[in-house]
């Protein structure tokens, strides 16, 4: 966890990426897809914490059909950065079994942690998982899930804001930054 002083001074040494004004834009199109895709379907929709809820709160609202909502928390990382075993921290309450289940999620990085859920939630009986995520992070290598929704395409950068922090921090920013490059380690 930083400590304040700390945490000023990564925002004030970090790189924009993309805007507020960026990421609404690609939170509304994915709304418009999502929405034409699940008119008919009730789907059970998932938010995976804590990266997640930021995400989640933005889009939900301009989703136009009937759904229900729910959680889960897994995690690699906790706060740090590189990631390790997932954790299974809370599953979901509402049953997925025989349910359209739409996953959202801040970031598809690595990609370990959203295939693992995945799989969970199919082994637990759910008809369907599809995955939205609001970025994407470009590595260079193959992940073993591809999300179904992509809001943004990131470089291959620690990245922090819209549900993303750096030590704990700066989730709550409505931008997207990336540390200053020296400073870069896949998130």
């Amino acid at each position: 966890m930083l400590k304040p002083h700390d945490a000023w001074q990564v925002l004030q040494d970090a790189e924009l990426i993309f805007s507020a004004d960026d990421v609404n834009a690609a939170i509304t199109q994915l709304a418009i897809s999502i929405t034409a895709d699940y008119t008919d379907k009730n789907p059970l929709v998932i938010t995976v914490m804590n990266g997640g809820m930021m995400f989640a709160g933005q889009l939900l609202p301009l989703l136009r059909f009937p759904l229900d909502c729910d959680y889960i928390h897994a995690s690699r990382y906790g706060n740090a950065t590189s990631g390790k075993e997932i954790a299974w921290i809370a599953m979901p309450r509402e049953s997925v079994q025989g349910r359209h289940v739409l996953l959202l999620d801040d970031i598809l990085d690595e990609g370990h942690t959203l295939a693992a859920i995945k799989a969970k939630l199919l082994g637990l009986g759910a008809a369907q998982v599809s995955c939205a995520v609001l970025t994407n992070k470009n590595i260079g290598k193959i992940k073993p899930i591809d999300a179904d929704y992509i809001g943004l395409t990131l470089p291959n950068r620690y990245v922090f804001g819209c549900g993303m922090d750096v030590s704990g921090a700066w989730r709550n920013l409505p931008a997207i930054y990336a540390l200053k490059t020296s400073e870069s380690t896949t998130s």
